[in-house]
């Protein structure tokens, strides 16, 4: 009887200071009103946060909409957070564990707070997009980005500050480091300034059609503050450093306001002048009564008998489509040359190419020479 007695006294001990110096009766009701609060976030976020979802989806209005997709996954966190902190008032915490159980419920709360605030900058950015009238796309878009790197650093720095790190006196620590790195990161400093000199410039935008000249031609698919991601037309994507963008001539063929045919008709040498003058007229009204081209004084346009070239009379054809769609543009290209090949046949010409003549005033004389013919009568008489 006196064993057992002992054994229940060793029970009943490590019961009440069995972890951490603490009853294992309140360690297990804490974990307890944790997990009942995990339960209790279960039932609040399929009960009342998809309800009002629901809700504000039937809505014309699309701010309540992205209200609730910002708030959603921090307002999940806030019932764990609350039942971290009931568990640890339960536990009656002291010392360095007390200090240490405020600090991360304080953590978890500005985590939340500012995760909150990050995520409504990512929904709300569209607000932004009204500045493009005012600034280029790209611009607006790294105020977007910026806008969320400040969210982060404030964030940061206060649960360091929490935590009892001075963050001004890291930062002067930090200085000599800075400055270091700052010389060793000398092209990454550039590239940012290159970025922004290019969107201040409004050079292109996202979607143009440009060529660098000496590095790449596509598409532009994306600005960072290093780099810009330019995808080929042959699908592959190519990142070029902004200095490239800046210090290279950059043509944005995105930016043309028509796009330009420039001929060089030759026709045959026996064309007589007549026909000159009706295959150019007929080239002329295939532009002047076209709706597809421009006309002067919009753009310049001419149809004029060139130059004598080594095979041909060349006749220049010079204007410009109203559309600047590259599908389009061949479209009337097309067309354009099946109406004039009809015209230069119907002037009764044709098209020109590259020939030589070669002119013999005497055969040589040798034994690959031929014999000339004499008659049998005429070679009796000599």
């Amino acid at each position: 009887m006196e064993h057992l007695i002992a054994f229940w006294d060793i029970v009943v001990d490590v019961w009440q200071h069995g972890f951490m110096g603490f009853d294992f009766g309140r360690v297990f009701t804490a974990i307890g009103i944790f997990l009942a609060f995990l339960f209790i976030r279960r039932i609040f976020s399929r009960l009342v946060l998809n309800r009002i979802a629901r809700l504000t989806a039937k809505t014309k209005t699309e701010a309540d909409d992205r209200i609730i997709r910002a708030l959603k996954n921090p307002i999940r966190l806030v019932p764990i957070v609350f039942g971290l902190f009931l568990s640890f008032e339960y536990l009656q915490l002291e010392g360095d564990m007390s200090i240490i159980a405020n600090n991360l419920i304080r953590t978890l709360v500005v985590f939340t707070l500012f995760w909150t605030l990050f995520r409504a900058c990512n929904e709300f950015s569209y607000m932004l997009e009204k500045l493009d009238q005012v600034f280029p796309p790209a611009l607006v878009d790294w105020l977007g980005k910026t806008l969320k790197v400040i969210v982060v650093i404030i964030g940061g720095a206060t649960v360091l500050e929490i935590w009892g790190v001075n963050v001004g006196a890291l930062i002067a620590g930090l200085g000599l480091f800075g400055v270091a790195v700052a010389l060793g990161a000398q092209d990454l400093f550039k590239n940012l300034i290159a970025g922004i000199l290019v969107i201040a410039e409004n050079r292109f935008g996202v979607g143009d059609w440009v060529r660098v000249d000496g590095v790449v031609e596509g598409t532009v698919e994306s600005i960072g503050f290093r780099s810009t991601r330019i995808r080929q037309f042959d699908k592959a994507p190519v990142f070029v450093p902004n200095t490239k963008l800046a210090d290279n001539a950059v043509t944005n063929f995105s930016a043309m306001t028509h796009r330009r045919i420039y001929w060089m008709i030759g026709v045959e040498y026996r064309t007589t002048v007549e026909q000159l003058h009706q295959i150019r007229d007929g080239i002329d009204a295939l532009i002047t009564d076209n709706p597809d081209f421009a006309q002067p004084p919009e753009v310049s346009s001419f149809v004029r008998i060139d130059k004598f070239a080594a095979s041909s009379i060349d006749i220049m054809l010079y204007c410009f489509t109203k559309t600047t769609n590259w599908g389009e543009w061949l479209e009337i290209k097309e067309r354009l040359a099946c109406d004039i090949k009809e015209v230069v046949e119907g002037a009764g010409s044709g098209f020109a190419f590259p020939s030589q003549s070669i002119y013999l005033e005497s055969m040589p004389e040798g034994a690959d020479t031929p014999e000339i013919f004499v008659p049998p009568e005429e070679a009796a008489k000599a």
